[in-house]
């Protein structure tokens, strides 16, 4: 039957998992949350050093028709510091998450 897509059956949750097919079990991955803060100041740094270049070499860059690479530099640089902003609260707030839970896997649950 060619031309005629194959009917596939649908996934539940009663399907047995691939451990209990004999293969290899399955473990659940967490997600990363590494501090954030660190990445917006490396991209600031970034920025700035190649402001720092297109000032060094800005004659032959305008004479080459690049002249706009010193600006487009200063702006990634200052648009840096709303995500470097940004990324201080979702570490603090990251920084809150793991203290509260912490917290709560430290206090015994039966105690009121």
């Amino acid at each position: 039957m060619a031309g005629r897509p194959r009917s596939l059956s649908p996934v539940t949750d009663d399907a047995p998992s691939s451990a209990d097919r004999g293969g290899p079990s399955l473990r659940q991955l967490t997600p990363l949350d590494p501090p954030m803060v660190p990445f917006a100041l490396i991209g600031m740094a970034v920025w700035l050093v190649l402001a720092l270049v297109c000032l060094i070499f800005r004659s032959t860059l305008e004479a080459h028709g690049h002249g706009d690479w010193l600006g487009i530099c200063i702006a990634g640089f200052l648009l840096g510091i709303p995500g470097l902003l940004l990324m201080m609260g979702h570490d603090a707030r990251r920084r809150r998450r793991r203290a509260g839970s912490s917290r709560t896997a430290e206090e015994p649950s039966g105690t009121a």
